[in-house]
């Protein structure tokens, strides 16, 4: 009861809750002090967002368990499916891949390069196959994770250790700090962007038919794939594999590699994520000269998604492509490189 009557307390002053994509995240009071088992109640039902106190996410643990636990089961199936299904899964991962590399971040976080409407839709029909938030919410969570970098408002700060910024963000709820800090942010042109309002609007029916509907019926209807092993190859094990490399970008590229263009910053140059996450891994350059469409110096060396931004320039679907100087980016080596590159 008396921890009710202090909740009620809160419900009155007026900054109490504050409302991010939907979901409503109780604020702390000022000048309330509680026990340490009142904060601990607290923080279990996820009311407490200062430190590191800040509510488990039940229902991501267990769909990210779950998830992980099919793609292991998938594992088992790949000798017995057709090989026209293990291409297709191929081809969805790359899909998906783009949906996110050139679509969510490059076009949309970074505005890297302009796309005409038809690119437009495209990348946001493969973002949604890649599952991993609507194109709103990743582009401004990655304009506060480029901002405020390894801090408490970064939302997979890898201060924090490789398995927090690896998944186990997603198992708690937003720090305070990146809720704030997100509000902030001018995000103007994304609601401008019809494309970005439709995908947001239909999201979970967009998700539904690209993401799990369209990679499990086409191999089932085409070449008679069985609908078991076309869910789990197409659907399951394609969709758990994009999601690690991603998240590989904000962990062991973040840890891991050498930073040759800017030595004061945590983001390094990781080659192996760099070949998983089609071409994301030169994350020290990413950071040094995010406006750049490329993300890497070296043009179409091992980056796939370059490629792809400038076949779809040659086609006139793309334009635009911001890219760092030559001058600049040795001028910084010079400057604040670690002397690796």
């Amino acid at each position: 009861l008396h921890s009710e009557n202090k909740l009620e307390k809160k419900e009155n002053q007026e900054n109490f809750r504050v409302h991010q994509d939907g979901e409503t995240v109780p604020g702390e009071a000022e000048g309330l002090e509680e026990s340490n088992a009142e904060k601990e109640a607290l923080c279990r039902n996820g009311y407490l967002q200062g430190g590191r106190c800040q509510g488990i996410v039940w229902r991501n643990v267990v769909f990210m368990a779950l998830l992980h636990l099919g793609a292991v089961y998938s594992l088992v199936l790949v000798p017995g499916a057709q090989p026209l299904t293990w291409i297709w899964s191929y081809a969805c991962f790359i899909i998906t891949a783009l949906g996110v590399t050139a679509g969510a971040h490059r076009l949309w976080s970074h505005r890297s390069y302009k796309a005409k409407l038809p690119l437009r839709v495209f990348l946001a029909a493969a973002n949604s196959m890649a599952f991993q938030n609507d194109i709103f919410e990743w582009a401004r969570d990655h304009r506060v994770h480029h901002k405020y970098s390894e801090t408490d408002a970064d939302p997979h700060n890898a201060m924090r250790g490789f398995f927090f910024s690896h998944v186990g963000w997603l198992f708690v709820r937003k720090h305070r700090d990146v809720i704030e800090k997100g509000k902030k942010l001018d995000v103007s042109d994304l609601l401008a962007d019809p494309v970005v309002r439709l995908q947001r609007r239909y999201y979970k029916t967009s998700v539904l038919v690209m993401c799990f509907l369209i990679p499990t019926l086409v191999p089932w209807y085409f070449w008679g794939e069985s609908l078991w092993n076309a869910y789990f190859l197409a659907s399951i094990l394609r969709y758990t594999i994009s999601l690690n490399l991603t998240w590989l970008v904000n962990s062991a590229a973040h840890m891991y590699g050498n930073r040759p263009y800017d030595k004061n910053i945590s983001p390094r140059e990781n080659r192996f994520v760099t070949f998983g996450a089609i071409g994301e891994g030169f994350h020290n350059f990413h950071h040094t000269f995010p406006f750049d469409y490329s993300t890497s110096e070296f043009g179409l060396r091992l980056n796939p998604t370059t490629c792809f931004i400038d076949l779809m320039c040659w086609f006139g679907l793309a334009s635009n492509r911001k890219k760092a100087s030559v001058e600049m980016i040795q001028a910084r080596k010079q400057r604040t490189g670690d002397g690796s590159a």
